[in-house]
């Protein structure tokens, strides 16, 4: 059973082959308890540098997981992708066809920060691995995760991770 999301998400990005269709808005930043809970077509992180919120396509697939970002010429600034994964383990990326700049936040099974690939240049197939096991991976735009100053401590917020071990539950709090 996937998480796929459609629609309106899918005019977040602008492929090669299709028109550029772009949302222009700003992060947008959330107040910790006063949110509403879990959205499907949303993440939100949470740290010691504050809250933020971004609009996700899921990739949940092998099909969707090995596409991610590629092809993709401009994103919104408060888009990205989750990659949803079966388990959690060491998880190695590249940016084979992605053609803007990302920042790859791993995390773990809780929704815990691993590690992040920032500023991950665009068409480089180095490999970007995480630097412990990860179940979950965000992509956003290049440069966010030091504009924002995220790290350690971070958690992520999305009802794709098991609420029973969510560090950050979608539970009303």
């Amino acid at each position: 059973m996937g998480l796929r999301v459609t629609g309106a998400i899918a005019r977040l990005f602008s492929f090669r082959s299709g028109p550029a269709a772009l949302a222009g808005a700003a992060i947008a930043f959330a107040a910790p308890a006063a949110q509403a809970a879990c959205e499907m077509d949303r993440v939100e992180l949470r740290g010691d540098w504050g809250t933020a919120r971004f609009r996700v396509e899921i990739a949940d697939t092998p099909e969707t997981r090995a596409r991610g970002l590629m092809f993709v010429e401009d994103m919104a600034r408060n888009a990205g992708m989750l990659f949803v994964f079966p388990d959690e383990r060491v998880r190695t990326f590249w940016m084979r066809n992605t053609l803007i700049s990302l920042d790859i936040i791993y995390f773990d099974a809780t929704g815990t920060w691993v590690s992040a690939a920032e500023n991950a240049v665009p068409l480089d197939e180095t490999t970007l691995p995480s630097d412990g096991p990860a179940q979950y991976v965000l992509e956003i735009n290049g440069g966010l995760v030091e504009r924002f100053g995220m790290g350690p401590g971070t958690e992520i917020r999305h009802p794709a991770i098991a609420q029973d071990a969510a560090a950050w539950s979608c539970d009303p709090e």
